[in-house]
């Protein structure tokens, strides 16, 4: 996630996102307003991601997709309208993406990702992906890692799916509760003259590129 570079919340904002600054903090919510989210594929999976996205608070989500919306799209992609059927599915679900959280801006992109140079999706903090090949994917993640941006991707099949992360170098926060001894008093056992205290200890993971992962699975 990019840096929060001392963006400060309104007063509409910090109402709207209440329960999740009281969920992972203020700075972790200044950090979502500061982020950039390109969502490849409005199909299903790609309108649920968008929606979620959306309502989290980033700054602004582009939603890329150049096939056509079909009827059997309408069967799981709830961003577009009936009357939208031909029209592109990136377009046509703009209105009802934008009516969910008016704070955040959102466009669409038309072109394939395959008329679109690396340069493209260096422009994103984050870039998620879904429907495209393996080869489309890798080509993706590796223009994300060179520009040390995230890439998420993921597809469903039925009751299948599967999912990918490559966060690059990733630090994160984990609360452990550990045990503190204290002085016991007349009577009570070495088990009960305890204490348990929660700390928060930093993290970091180092991630792998789709290429990689797939070497190692395949």
């Amino acid at each position: 996630m990019v840096e929060n570079n001392d963006i400060e919340l309104s007063e509409a904002e910090a109402e709207q996102y209440d329960r999740q600054i009281r969920l992972w903090g203020l700075e972790s919510q200044k950090r979502l307003r500061a982020s950039k989210v390109l969502i490849i594929g409005i199909a299903g999976l790609g309108a649920e991601i968008a929606k979620n996205v959306i309502l989290s608070g980033v700054k602004s989500v582009c939603l890329l997709d150049n096939e056509k919306l079909k009827e059997i799209d309408l069967y799981s992609q709830f961003l577009a309208p009936p009357d939208k059927i031909g029209e592109n599915r990136a377009e046509a679900s703009l209105t009802r993406a934008r009516a969910l959280n008016p704070m955040v801006e959102i466009t669409s992109e038309t072109k394939s990702v395959d008329d679109l140079p690396d340069s493209y999706f260096a422009e994103y903090d984050i870039v998620c992906a879904t429907g495209l090949k393996q080869e489309q994917l890798e080509r993706i993640n590796n223009a994300c890692r060179d520009s040390n941006k995230k890439f998420l991707c993921g597809d469903v099949w039925g009751m299948y799916g599967y999912m990918f992360a490559d966060l690059v170098d990733h630090e994160y926060s984990e609360e452990i509760v550990q045990h503190k001894a204290v002085k016991r008093t007349a009577g009570e056992t070495e088990k009960n003259a305890q204490e348990t205290v929660s700390i928060t200890v930093k993290r970091r993971a180092i991630y792998v590129p789709l290429k990689m992962r797939c070497l190692w699975t395949g």
